[in-house]
């Protein structure tokens, strides 16, 4: 089955990112960081989201990056689904830290449960058949709004989204041009799926 070893930001400011992403969230190999000065403007087309267990876990996390340097762009606040807000990190990549659990069942911890990486794509549909062909397995589809790949033994798991329907889910507006700034090492890699994101060789 293919395994998704990491994702790395593209940043312009490696060191810098590295004490923020340390302070923030104490996310481990998983994210990784290099250096770029590749031109990109709005919407860079994904979110990076933390699952957790409790909405005292979403403030925790929240309130570190947001004392790290993030700026808020959704307070936390309850939803039909739970519970989560949006920052964007000084090297303005977008992070929702969400819980699907609606009240505590304990003390706030910093326990991370699932990195996701959320791409936004122009047809769901077809990025789908085209993830599919490069040997991903879905786990979660519904219809042409969301895919979720089945990716149990990797430490990031990845899914699909309308690009218009994810820059709303994050509170931004959905135009930009440029770079992704962003890879994925994997064993399916390299290459460049249809909208353009990277994905590069990396063995487990």
């Amino acid at each position: 089955m293919a395994s998704i070893a990491s994702v790395t930001l593209e940043v312009a400011d490696p060191t810098a990112a590295e004490h923020f992403y340390s302070a923030a969230f104490g996310l481990g190999p998983e994210l990784r960081l290099r250096g770029s000065d590749a031109p990109t403007t709005g919407f860079r087309g994904f979110t990076l989201s933390l699952t957790v267990s409790q909405p005292s876990t979403v403030d925790s996390l929240v309130d570190s990056a947001l004392d790290a340097g993030a700026s808020a762009v959704k307070p936390p606040s309850k939803s039909l689904w739970g519970y989560g807000g949006v920052v964007r990190t000084p090297d303005g990549t977008l992070w929702k830290i969400a819980t699907s659990a609606k009240k505590d069942k304990g003390p706030a911890t910093r326990q991370i449960d699932r990195l996701v990486l959320l791409l936004g794509v122009e047809d769901v549909l077809a990025s789908k058949r085209f993830y599919v062909g490069r040997g991903l397995t879905v786990g979660k589809s519904f219809g042409r709004k969301y895919v979720e790949f089945d990716t149990p033994a990797s430490p990031v798991t990845v899914a699909l989204y309308g690009r218009r329907a994810l820059a709303k889910d994050a509170g931004v507006p959905p135009d930009g041009t440029g770079s992704h700034r962003i890879a994925l090492g994997s064993d399916i890699g390299p290459f460049t799926d249809p909208d353009g994101f990277e994905w590069e060789k990396e063995s487990h």
